[in-house]
C-alpha cells in the first residue's frame, strides 16, 4: 500500500514505531553498517512483551541484544549470514541459520517463501521529491521494503547518499523516526604475515585491467594491499571495504577497462568505517545495486578477466570447500562465494580463487584436510573450484583428476602435515603407493 507524500505526519518515537510489531511476525532488519540502531534497540526493549517474533537479516555490525538468552521464546533470530554478534546464539541453538546464496535472498522475499511482515530500515532524510536514500546497503533491503506489509524507516542525517538503485519513496513507508548518529562500523581486520604471503601469490596472478571481487576478512584486505603496482583495475563485488579507497584515489582502480558498467565500481553494500562512508557519499564512481544483480553469475561473467577472491575454513584433498561452518557448528554463511566463483569461471579470462592459510590453531591443525570434519557444510563443490592458494603455493584443480587434485593440494599444505595427507591419499587409493614415494621425495 502506498501512503501520501506528507511524510512528516508519520514521524513518531522509536517505541511507537515498533509497537505495530505483533507476536508471531517476521521482522527484517537492514544489513551491514546500515542497521537502524535506534529501531533495533526499541524492538529489543519491547521484546519480552512478544512471543515468537523472528528477526531476519544477514550480517549486522551493531549490538544484537535480542539474541541474549533472556529473549528465548520471545525473539528468535534467523541468520542468512552469521556475523560475530549473533554467532554464539546460533551455535547454542537460540537462533537459526538459513544457508542461501546471496543472489537468491531477494527471491525468498518476492516469491513469498519468506514473507516479511515488518521491515526496519535506515535512510537519509528525503530529498525535495520525497526520495529516501538507503546509503551504504542496498543488497536485499530494497526488496524487503517493497515486499513487507509495513515499513518503518529510521531517518539518520549521517547516512551517506549513494548512487545506483538506492532510493525508496516516502509514500512507501508507514512510519518514520528521526535520529542523528554515526553508522555502526566494521573496522578493517588485522592482516598477519601469513595473510600477506598468501596475498602476494594471489596478486601475482591478477592481470592489469582485471575486475575484482573480494569477500570479508583479512585475506581480501591483504590482497588489496598487494595491488598497488597494478593498473586499470575494476570493481564488481557484493561488498566493498576501506581497502578500496587508496586504490581508487591512486587511480589504480579506475574501472576504465571493465566490459560491464565501465567507469563504475559496482557493489551491493559497503562494510567499513566512517572513512568509507564519507568516501562513498555523493561519489558518482560507485553504483550500488541489489545483490540479485551484483551476485548473478550471468551478470558477473560479463566482466572480462573477472577475479573472484574468497576464503575458506578448510578444503579437502579432492577440492571440496567448507566456508560456513566448523564441522557441524555454524560459523558464517554461504554468502556470495559460489555466485562469484561461478561467474568468474564463465568470464573471459576469469579466475575463481579460494585462498586460505595452510594451518589453524597456531599451526597445530591443517586447513588442507584429508576429509572435511563430520557435519561440515560443502559451500563450494569440487566441480566449482579452480585455484586454491596458501602461503605454500598455488594449486590449480579445474579439469584435474582426484589423484592430480590430491597431489596439488598436498603440495600447498603446510609441510608438517603433508606426510599424513599423503598416507590417507594412498590408503584411499587416490594415489598409488609407488606414486606416493615419488611425491614424498619431491615434497620433502
Amino acid at each position: 500500500m502506498y501512503r501520501n507524500g506528507n511524510w512528516r505526519g508519520r514521524i513518531t518515537t522509536p517505541e511507537r514505531a515498533v509497537s505495530v510489531i505483533r507476536s508471531g511476525q517476521r521482522v527484517y532488519v537492514h544489513n551491514g553498517c546500515a542497521e537502524p540502531l535506534e529501531l533495533v534497540k526499541a524492538l529489543t526493549r519491547r521484546g519480552l512483551e512478544l512471543r515468537g517474533v523472528e528477526v531476519v537479516h544477514t550480517m549486522t555490525t551493531g549490538p544484537a541484544d535480542y539474541t541474549k538468552p533472556e529473549y528465548e521464546g520471545h525473539i528468535r533470530h534467523n541468520s542468512l549470514f552469521t556475523g560475530g554478534n549473533v554467532r554464539v546464539a546460533v551455535q547454542e541453538g537460540r537462533a537459526d541459520y538459513t544457508p542461501v546464496f546471496l543472489s537468491e535472498i531477494e527471491g525468498l522475499f518476492r516469491s513469498g517463501a519468506m514473507p516479511i511482515d515488518v521491515c526496519l530500515l535506515e535512510a537519509t532524510p528525503p530529498d525535495g521529491c520525497g526520495y529516501l536514500n538507503l546509503g551504504s546497503s542496498v543488497d536485499y533491503s530494497l526488496a524487503a521494503a517493497e515486499c513487507a506489509r509495513q515499513v518503518i524507516v529510521e531517518i539518520n542525517d549521517q547516512v551517506p547518499h549513494t548512487h545506483g538503485e538506492t532510493v525508496l519513496h516516502v509514500s512507501q513507508v508507514d512510519a518514520f523516526i528521526e535520529t542523528s548518529h554515526s553508522l555502526a562500523e566494521y573496522p578493517p581486520p588485522e592482516v598477519s604475515p601469513v595473510h600477506r604471503a598468501i596475498a602476494s601469490r594471489v596478486a601475482s596472478l591478477i592481470p592489469d585491467g582485471a575486475t575484482i571481487q573480494t569477500g570479508i576478512g583479512s585475506l581480501p584486505q591483504a590482497v588489496l594491499e598487494f595491488l598497488r603496482d597494478h593498473k586499470d583495475l575494476g570493481i564488481h563485488s557484493e561488498l566493498i571495504g576501506d581497502g578500496v579507497i587508496d586504490l581508487i584515489e591512486a587511480g589504480i582502480m579506475n574501472n576504465s577497462r571493465k566490459t560491464l558498467h565501465r567507469h563504475k565500481a559496482v557493489s551491493g553494500f559497503a562494510l567499513g568505517t566512517r572513512r568509507l562512508f564519507d568516501f562513498i557519499d555523493h561519489n558518482p564512481v560507485f553504483e550500488f545495486r541489489p545483490t540479485s544483480y551484483t551476485n548473478d553469475p550471468f551478470v558477473i561473467a560479463q566482466n572480462d578477466h573477472m577475479v573472484a577472491i574468497n576464503s575458506a575454513i578448510e578444503v579437502d584433498i579432492t577440492g571440496q570447500v567448507c566456508s560456513d561452518s566448523v564441522g557441524r557448528v555454524p560459523y558464517s554463511g554461504i554468502g556470495g562465494q559460489v555466485d562469484f566463483l561461478r561467474g568468474a569461471a564463465r568470464s573471459k579470462g576469469g579466475m575463481p580463487i579460494i585462498a586460505l592459510p595452510a594451518t589453524a590453531k597456531g599451526g597445530t591443525a591443517s586447513r588442507i584436510v584429508a576429509t572435511l570434519q563430520p557435519g561440515a557444510g560443502v559451500v563450494t563443490s569440487r566441480g566449482d573450484v579452480h585455484y586454491v592458494i596458501t602461503e605454500h603455493g598455488v594449486a590449480y584443480l579445474h579439469g584435474k583428476s582426484l589423484r592430480q587434485r590430491a597431489e596439488a593440494l598436498i603440495a600447498v599444505a603446510a609441510p608438517g602435515f603433508r606426510e599424513e595427507l599423503m598416507a590417507y591419499a594412498v590408503e584411499s587409493k587416490l594415489i598409488s603407493g609407488a606414486r606416493s614415494r615419488e611425491e614424498h621425495a619431491v615434497l620433502a
